[in-house]
């Protein structure tokens, strides 16, 4: 089905909820060859564009839905619990859309002159730009580009120099057809195998000046694109909103590994000579501790996230913007969900025994998988909670919020 066919009503939540769960099977059928591949497969990314899954976030002047995040992030949840990689994949696509529509005007309009177009990105502002007649050269490596095989452009993070280079630079993104760099495949990893998430390079390349936007304009909910549409969902400020995006996925994973624990401790005995040997696993008092320990854990997740996403947006909604205090909260919160969402992987996958650590098994994928996030920068507790401890005790905050 091409993107010219899709429905121009949009479909009701509950609908795009029912065709995550038909996405979460068939990943989760093709998890080992994901992996094997490296990268999501181009007919299972158009099996998510088909769902509708890249319009939740996209403007409704663009043909999107503008249902907002929690729309987004329960999408990325039911299918992060059929496969990491894809969940993870399938997140950054829906919330790049949101990303794209913070550019200007100008900018918007070539990006979606295919209304079906997706881009993905690469945070870190490494690239190294020079101011030149009508916009910058820039030249870089940038690492880390989930799902970079599926995309149409490219967000490239880079320091953006003033248009006499005269003053500092300051972080930014630019943004890039995806022929117009060059994807360096370097991706060889325990996690997250499948996301594809490899190296863009590119050398001495034109951008013109409408294709950025700076970074200190979206984590305050200012960037071009707020002021071209009405909506609250592009006053949000960036950092508030997009790290639980990481999270989501992995909350996934997290619910897909405690129903596949459940399943296999209900019925399964030990087979150990030493301890418990032919005795059910349910009746071990241990077993029953790290499913409540994991199912707290969870659950405790789902309430933080939920709850900073609709406050963030209900902010935005009454014309305010989101206070230091709130963005400081939700990225205190977002390191605190990764940080019980490996809590509840690690007590499930550390009480599953050695049946667990077979490649085919989804446990053993999901603690690696979840492992891997959580060294996303932006979810890193000891940076985070240091950050946050330095503003509530009236030091200068060291750190991105």
């Amino acid at each position: 089905m091409s993107i010219a066919s899709l429905s121009t009503a949009p479909p009701s939540v509950s609908e795009l909820m029912s065709r995550a769960r038909e996405i979460a099977a068939i990943v989760r059928a093709r998890a080992e060859q994901t992996e094997a591949e490296r990268r999501v497969a181009a007919d299972v990314f158009e099996h998510m564009r088909e769902a509708e899954f890249f319009r939740i976030l996209q403007p409704r002047a663009y043909g999107g839905f503008e249902y907002g995040f929690e729309v987004a992030m329960q999408v990325a949840i039911i299918v992060g619990a059929g496969c990491g990689s894809s969940g993870w994949v399938c997140s950054f696509a829906i919330m790049h859309q949101w990303l794209a529509a913070s550019f200007p005007a100008k900018a918007q309009d070539e990006f979606w002159a295919d209304r079906g177009a997706i881009g993905m990105g690469s945070y870190a502002p490494v690239g190294k730009a020079v101011a030149v007649d009508g916009g910058y050269r820039i030249s870089g490596l940038w690492s880390f580009t989930s799902g970079c095989d599926n995309a149409q452009w490219f967000f490239l993070g880079g320091m953006v120099p003033p248009a006499d280079n005269a003053g500092p630079p300051k972080p930014g993104f630019f943004l890039i057809p995806c022929t117009d760099g060059r994807i360096d495949d370097n991706w060889h990893t325990m996690g997250l195998i499948g996301t594809g998430s490899k190296n863009i390079v590119a050398t001495d390349l034109f951008v013109p000046a409408h294709r950025t936007v700076m970074f200190a304009d979206l984590l305050t909910g200012s960037s071009p694109g707020s002021r071209v549409h009405n909506a609250p969902l592009y006053r949000q400020p960036l950092l508030a909103v997009f790290p639980f995006c990481l999270i989501a996925p992995v909350l996934g994973m997290a619910e897909g590994a405690l129903a596949e624990f459940l399943d296999m401790a209900k019925v399964r005995s030990t087979r150990g000579a030493v301890a418990g040997g032919n005795n059910r696993m349910a009746e071990f008092g241990t077993i029953q501790q790290r499913v409540a320990e994991a199912t707290a854990s969870i659950e405790a997740v789902r309430l933080l996230m939920f709850r900073d996403l609709e406050q963030t947006y209900d902010t935005a909604a009454c014309g305010g913007e989101a206070t230091v205090d709130m963005r400081m909260r939700n990225r205190l919160d977002q390191a605190f969900c990764m940080r019980l969402l490996l809590q509840a992987v690690d007590a499930l996958f550390t009480a599953t025994g050695g049946q667990g650590i077979f490649k085919d098994k989804l446990l053993q994928r999901v603690w690696r998988d979840a492992h891997a996030a959580a060294t996303h920068v932006s979810l890193n507790w000891d940076a985070v909670s240091t950050m946050y401890g330095q503003y509530v005790l009236g030091l200068e905050p060291k750190g991105q919020y």
